[in-house]
């Protein structure tokens, strides 16, 4: 994998690709001069004595009575996968969205198409009613002081989110990356501009969790979980992840919020990783949460994308092809297969936007599944509340095989079909 720190992000001289990892080269890197404790119910922060270190208050506090649990609050950040916008990058001036987005109408995009007929069909279209929470660097919807609604948005696609890295009310994005993810989901569509989102008529709530660098910490993501579940989302999209080595017992208070989640049906999808590994990270690894990995126009597992035995399904990420022997959907020794495209911020400013090329992840892949479960749900068709299982399956089931038999570790169930997953009938139905 092509690792690399926020540095271009921040000098703005390259486009962002991203999916979370861990804030620093090092592995584990963590918040310094405090401490998270558990005790009981409650977590709360504890600041590390003057002449001490995080590793030797941890063990401290892990010797009291009543302490549950106490760990460093451990960094997740974006990573990003850079392409350098050169000439022989293209399509950064779109004109029909079908030419574009292969990742929605190509041979081996996800069929929104059939999936938008379906949905409206059934009187929701585009997903409408269902909230999806978008945890990210924000997003841009809305003007406000120097920030700017992103023009292919509607004023009336969001729900009141939080930034819980300033602490306002106002989720506003410092970043871009937020605003392409919550792009792909619920982009106006049928509006003479831009491209189109998947579930056009999502409510989006935006939950800043990460900083202007891409950069969150577990307990802070782990609040925005609460607040999403909360303040009514069904679905919470975390194109996020942290180091392979940082376990479940590294970041408790992330895992029990994901619990929360499962315990009030809001169904979490998170990214699988950028690593090329056989590791699937935090979130994206927890019980209930579906891991999702990449794929290429090509139908090919992406290079970058994580994949292994607890991949749930993958979804268009873009870039190059997997080098895998046997699967004829896959030529690494041809040229790379495109981008995704969405509108988000152009360069520094959060007041210009367009169609940068240069994002593909798994961070890309992931709201396919996001906006497609929101589709599903807004159908009725596995009922008025379905589960997160019953979710799962609904997915899983109707999602479209690649590779061959023995190849479910490494694109799960399959392709995402959004056609097939919102069709009347099939897994799980009702009536």
């Amino acid at each position: 994998m092509r690792d690399r720190r926020l540095t271009g992000l921040l000098a703005w001289a390259m486009p962002l690709i991203a999916c979370l990892v861990l804030a620093s080269s090092a592995a584990g890197a963590y918040v310094p001069g405090e401490v998270l404790v558990g005790r009981g119910e409650t977590t709360s922060r504890v600041p590390v004595p003057a002449g001490s270190s995080v590793a030797a208050t941890v063990t401290r506090l892990r010797a009291e009575p009543g302490v549950s649990w106490a760990v460093p609050d451990y960094i997740a950040r974006t990573t990003a996968i850079s392409i350098p916008n050169d000439p022989g990058v293209s399509g950064n001036t779109p004109g029909n969205w079908q030419q574009t987005q292969w990742n929605f109408d190509g041979t081996f995009g996800i069929d929104a198409p059939e999936a938008w007929a379906n949905v409206i069909a059934d009187g929701a279209p585009g997903g409408a009613k269902v909230v999806v929470a978008v945890l990210d660097t924000g997003v841009a919807y809305a003007n406000r002081g120097k920030y700017r609604r992103s023009p292919d948005f509607k004023k009336y696609s969001f729900v009141q989110g939080y930034d819980f890295i300033d602490r306002t009310p106002y989720a506003n994005d410092h970043n871009g990356h937020g605003t392409f993810v919550a792009g792909t989901i619920a982009e106006a569509t049928d509006n003479h501009r831009g491209l189109t989102g998947l579930a056009y008529a999502a409510p989006i709530m935006p939950v800043r969790v990460l900083d202007s660098a891409g950069e969150g910490d577990a307990s802070v993501i782990a609040e925005g979980i609460r607040f999403a579940v909360k303040h009514g989302a069904r679905v919470i999209n975390l194109s996020l992840e942290f180091s392979s080595d940082v376990g479940a017992s590294d970041i408790p208070e992330l895992i029990e919020a994901l619990r929360y989640a499962y315990k009030h049906n809001v169904l979490v999808v998170a990214a699988a990783g950028n690593e090329g590994s056989t590791t699937i990270p935090y979130p994206a690894r927890a019980k209930h949460v579906i891991a999702v990995g990449a794929t290429t126009e090509h139908g090919c597992l992406a290079s970058y994308s994580n994949d292994g035995p607890h991949i749930t399904l993958v979804a268009p990420g873009g870039g190059p092809d997997a080098d895998l022997p046997g699967d004829p959907n896959c030529t690494p020794e041809e040229p790379s297969g495109r981008d995704i495209f969405q509108m988000t911020f152009t360069g520094s400013s959060p007041r210009v936007f367009g169609f940068p090329g240069g994002y593909e992840g798994t961070s890309m892949a992931t709201p396919h599944v996001s906006a497609t479960a929101a589709m599903i749900l807004a159908t009725g068709i596995l009922g008025r509340k379905p589960t997160v299982a019953q979710m799962t399956r609904r997915l899983t089931a109707t999602a479209r095989p690649l590779g061959g038999p023995q190849d479910r570790k490494l694109y799960g169930a399959g392709l995402l079909d959004a056609a097939t997953a919102t069709a009347r009938g099939g897994p799980g139905a009702v009536g």
